[in-house]
């Protein structure tokens, strides 16, 4: 029962690194070929972690080769367009000019349907709003509105923008971002000093962050609010 135990931190251990080494996507934006070697991956560990009677190694190297696969195929994917084409394939327009492609949804096998729903999701209603809609090899469809149905931006209204940068965290749950207080060019004294006017020591903070106005938000910890009953 212990090796079943030590086994299965190991290759959590290992798939860990592997899927970190694979790069940050969400799983609804893995590339077919990604997402095929995730799925073999997590059956590769499995066997293994469960059976004790099969060398661990016999999950290891297997998800170590399979990692080496993922980054020649990422690298090809960089140096070759042609075979980036059939290894991920292409972005194909099922609506174009508002008219809907009915032969690329054969080759997509892709209904009116799935497609409503698809443009549903991107709080699209009304298929007549659409002036493209393009669906990405990653399975994900982009939907351009006709410019009418678009909301107007500060350009529309050649209104001046203000840049408002980023947020920043300063303290997390009493912990001090030292490294974010360091890009920002403060030191703890000053994030001291400015929580001193919410009566918060930064020890104290569950969050603190600023923004690009250098707004400050701070929350003690264990602060206690009431719940509205609806």
């Amino acid at each position: 029962m212990l090796i079943t135990f030590f086994r299965a931190i190991i290759l959590y251990i290992i798939v860990l690194i592997v899927m970190r080494a694979m790069g940050k996507r969400e799983i609804g934006q893995l590339q077919p070929f990604e997402l095929a070697i995730s799925i073999m991956i997590a059956d590769l560990a499995s066997i293994p972690m469960a059976e004790i009677g099969i060398p661990i190694t016999n999950g290891i190297i297997p998800i170590l080769g399979l990692l080496i696969m993922h980054l020649l195929i990422s690298f090809i994917n960089l140096k070759s367009v042609k075979l980036r084409e059939i290894i991920c394939g292409k972005p194909r327009i099922l609506i174009y000019r508002g008219i809907i492609d009915e032969k690329a949804l054969k080759k997509e096998r892709f209904t009116i349907n799935e497609l409503q729903e698809r443009l549903r999701g991107d709080n699209v209603i009304n298929l007549g709003d659409v002036e493209y809609a393009i669906l990405e090899t990653n399975g994900e469809i982009t939907v351009i509105l006709k410019p009418e149905k678009r909301g107007v931006t500060v350009e529309d209204l050649k209104l001046d923008s203000i840049y408002e940068g980023i947020t920043y965290d300063l303290v997390v749950d009493g912990k001090i971002m030292y490294d974010n207080l360091k890009k920002l060019g403060k030191d703890y004294n000053w994030l001291k000093n400015q929580l001193k006017q919410y009566k918060i020591k930064p020890e104290e903070a569950l969050i603190a962050t600023i923004d690009g106005k250098q707004k400050i938000f701070c929350q003690k910890k264990g602060e206690k609010f009431e719940r509205n009953n609806y």
